[in-house]
């Protein structure tokens, strides 16, 4: 739940939207609504970059389920990883990048998500 707040605050900070304005539980809705990307563009995005959520209907969603104007996500298998909340900034950055500069941004992202990947190692 810390690392989920962290990255909650991360996001707001970076000017995104989210559903009810934060989270108190494991999971993050963000709401796209208000920018040039869909949240079925930005679950495709960032897993060509190695980050998973979901694209995920806001309220009062004018797109299709199929599309969607939000993406869903949380922070457990981060967690469970060994993540700290200060990671959760670099994460946020990430996700900015992806939905607003990914054609330029794509390969810096993927070093930074490896570059995490390599500080928490599955096994040693």
């Amino acid at each position: 739940v810390e690392n989920t707040a962290a990255l909650a605050d991360a996001l707001l900070e970076k000017g995104f939207h989210l559903v009810s304005g934060g989270t108190d539980n494991h999971l993050i809705l963000l709401d796209l609504s208000d920018m040039d990307i869909t949240g079925k563009e930005l679950e495709n995005r960032l897993d060509e970059v190695y980050i998973t959520v979901n694209k995920n209907a806001v309220p009062g969603d004018k797109r299709s389920p199929f599309i969607t104007s939000g993406v869903r996500s949380g922070t457990a298998a981060v967690t469970t990883r060994g993540l700290k909340k200060e990671d959760m900034k670099i994460i946020a950055d990430c996700i900015l990048l992806a939905a607003t500069d990914f054609e330029n941004s794509a390969d810096k992202i993927r070093e930074t998500v490896n570059g995490l990947l390599k500080k928490y190692p599955l096994y040693e």
